[in-house]
């Protein structure tokens, strides 16, 4: 099958209102497809979805031990976090020690989505800063890491020692030669693949044996969800519901992944129209169906077959997994 599939579908009453159409690879060990949806072929940007990836190099190069990075510096590389207090003040402290400060990041200013820090922005009348991007985490491993190249400041440049290191374990995890790159939100490269790919890659880190460069990554977003992401977001609600046991990544576009180290399977899909609805009620879906998520857990049913309430609270429809996702 080379067309999207039906994923998602959102009911009013008794009428199928809008459907959504995506793919999705579910991969083992050895990389094989275990289960597929539409063309595994696709050829997609996997976009945040990809930071542990773009994290690698921090800790094989050495730069992440020799900066005495912790857990919770890893879990904010993989991130695309709310710019709360606990996220930013964690990067502001994360720059300081690399004798830097906001004005090094190449991310861009960005309100925050968490409300207590936007409402505390805007009463003080002042403007958001990179620390507050939700990318800013990833960019402070890319200077952590650029410092321990000896790189040069314009770190988010396609042929920078950083991305070029990106690049490098990008094509060896997805064992594909990327056909190219498109400018990710932050400013960075984001290498595109296929979604086989990315699903290989991440079954390659679900795979990778307890201390690995991969296993200190997956680790670390599932022990600190609450960096990974932030209150009411996807990603942290749905791995504390799993209890730490699997690792999820969104990305922009519809783009989400899956690491499951027990089963060490790797999990990849993108909805083809963008809709961040559906591709939460699909990575939830497919979470349920492999067994690693409680169909019944309130973070589950935000998601998946969840009512959808008018403004005056009066429920008039549902948002449900397509047929063939179950």
């Amino acid at each position: 099958m080379t067309q999207a599939a039906p994923m998602v579908e959102i009911w009013r009453g008794d009428f199928l209102e809008s459907a959504h159409s995506g793919h999705a690879v579910i991969c083992d060990a050895s990389g094989q497809i275990v289960d597929a949806w539409g063309d595994p072929e696709a050829t997609v940007l996997p976009r945040s979805s990809a930071k542990m990836i773009q994290a690698l190099p921090l800790i094989t190069s050495g730069a992440a031990d020799q900066a005495n990075l912790t857990p919770e510096h890893l879990a904010l590389a993989c991130a695309s976090h709310n710019g709360a207090a606990i996220h930013t003040e964690r990067v502001d402290t994360w720059l300081q020690t690399l004798g830097l400060d906001d004005d090094a990041l190449r991310c861009g200013p960005q309100l925050p989505d968490d409300r207590t820090a936007r409402e505390g922005l805007i009463c003080a009348h002042e403007a958001p800063c990179q620390i507050h991007n939700n990318c800013s985490g990833k960019h402070a491993g890319f200077l952590t890491l650029a410092k321990h190249m000896g790189a040069g400041p314009e770190y988010v440049e396609a042929d920078h020692p950083v991305q070029q290191a990106c690049l490098e374990v990008f094509e060896a995890t997805t064992r594909e030669t990327s056909p190219g790159f498109g400018i990710d939100g932050c400013s960075a490269p984001n290498f595109a693949c296929s979604l086989h790919g990315m699903a290989r890659a991440m079954a390659h880190f679900a795979a990778a044996p307890s201390g690995s460069p991969e296993a200190r990554l997956h680790e670390a977003m599932r022990l600190h969800p609450d960096l990974v992401a932030g209150e009411g977001r996807a990603c942290t609600e749905l791995m504390r519901a799993m209890n730490g046991q699997v690792a999820i990544k969104t990305g922009a576009e519809a783009f989400f992944i899956g690491i499951l180290p027990e089963q060490k399977l790797g999990i990849a899909l993108k909805i083809v129209d963008g809709t961040t609805r559906a591709s939460e009620c699909a990575i939830a879906a497919i979470l349920v169906k492999l067994g690693v998520l409680e169909p019944d857990h309130p973070a589950t049913r935000k998601r998946l077959n969840a009512p959808i309430t008018n403004r005056r609270g009066i429920q008039t429809g549902w948002i449900k997994p397509a047929a063939g996702l179950t």
